[in-house]
């Protein structure tokens, strides 16, 4: 029950009393009695329940209208509960519980017609039609702006779980395949190098932390701590893999949102050298064009790796559409090249 239903229904119940004692009903109705300031009170108490049974307060509001003008009372009060619940009923219900509400209405329509004292003219019917046209269209109004707000935020929450996918993705698959390619070099230079194998299960131990940390942070701010176009721990780490790393970047200045896209395209790019060579130089190359940030990631190797698909290069191609850029990746000559033209401001 909302406060705003006990407003209203306060509102009335104060109304059908102004109402009965100052504008008293002439004939040929039934002067005011305890009787008809129930009926009026009752058919007001009914709205507190609008929103939780519709189609009960309907056919409850509806019976007291016919009930009103059978006992020989004027409608001027009783008539609105009957329509504010059939536009509840309206924008809160669907076609079926719509059906039955409008033939329960109309049905109290009729039992008025019939059993009012008053002389039912033209005027009189024109003004019903009007009030359930009213009632129904604004009722309909209702419910379709309803459901496309509904529609709005399902498709926001996609949205959302979506991105937090690519996050984790992008960020936490990152880590571990570097802590699986650190992992494979302590292990066959155990025997021979024990002082860098302990350097690299220090290494792994670095890592997963840090992705532990990632993980809790993308999940408690993941829409307001973004990363930033840093890349020096990125290119630590797979130094710390055992590959060598050419970084090359000059001055570059874009948005945040900019540089969250380009931070998680390099880390892809990275991530996926990692794991689809085993030997190979990696160059990093990041520079700005006027308006454009260039951000180039070529591996050597001429033997690749072809695992099973991935979400890698998907991801990257989105969140570069995301900004208004572009990504290109394939294999050259001496081995795979991805290529990301990104506006400094999208």
């Amino acid at each position: 029950m909302r406060r705003s239903d006990i407003w209203l229904t306060l509102g009335f119940l104060a109304g059908a009393h102004s109402v009965t004692a100052l504008a008293p009903a002439g004939p040929p109705y039934r002067e005011a009695d305890a009787l008809g300031l129930g009926l009026a009170l009752a058919s007001a108490l009914c709205l507190l329940w609008r929103r939780v049974a519709p189609v009960s307060v309907v056919c409850a509001t509806s019976a007291l209208v016919v009930v009103n003008a059978a006992a020989g009372y004027s409608t001027t009060v009783t008539q609105w509960p009957a329509w504010i619940s059939l536009f509840t009923l309206f924008s809160l219900r669907g076609r079926v519980a719509r059906v039955v509400g409008a033939l329960v209405e109309l049905a109290a329509v009729g039992g008025y017609v019939l059993l009012d004292r008053g002389p039912v003219g033209a005027a009189d019917v024109f003004g019903v039609l009007v009030c359930f046209l009213l009632a129904t269209v604004a009722g309909e109004a209702a419910h379709s702006r309803r459901v496309a707000a509904d529609a709005e935020y399902a498709r926001l929450r996609a949205e959302e779980r979506s991105e937090l996918a690519r996050e984790l993705h992008d960020s936490i698959g990152h880590s571990v395949n570097v802590m699986v390619m650190q992992a494979g070099v302590g292990r066959r230079v155990f025997a021979a190098d024990p002082t860098f194998a302990r350097e690299a299960l220090g290494n792994i131990e670095s890592v997963g932390r840090d992705a532990l940390g990632e993980l809790d942070r993308l999940v408690r701010v993941m829409h307001t701590d973004r990363p930033t176009a840093d890349l020096s721990a990125l290119v630590d780490r797979v130094r710390a893999a055992g590959r060598e790393l050419r970084l090359n970047t000059g001055e570059v200045r874009m948005s945040e949102g900019v540089a969250q896209a380009l931070h998680r395209i390099v880390q892809e790019a990275l991530t996926n050298a990692l794991r689809h060579t085993d030997t190979g130089r990696i160059d990093l190359d990041v520079a700005q064009v006027g308006d454009t940030v260039v951000v180039e990631v070529r591996n050597e190797g001429g033997h690749l790796r072809v695992e099973r698909p991935g979400r890698g290069l998907a991801n990257m191609h989105e969140r570069a559409r995301r900004v208004g850029g572009e990504v290109e990746a394939g294999p050259v000559h001496d081995g795979f090249r991805v290529r990301a033209t990104l506006p400094a401001q999208p």
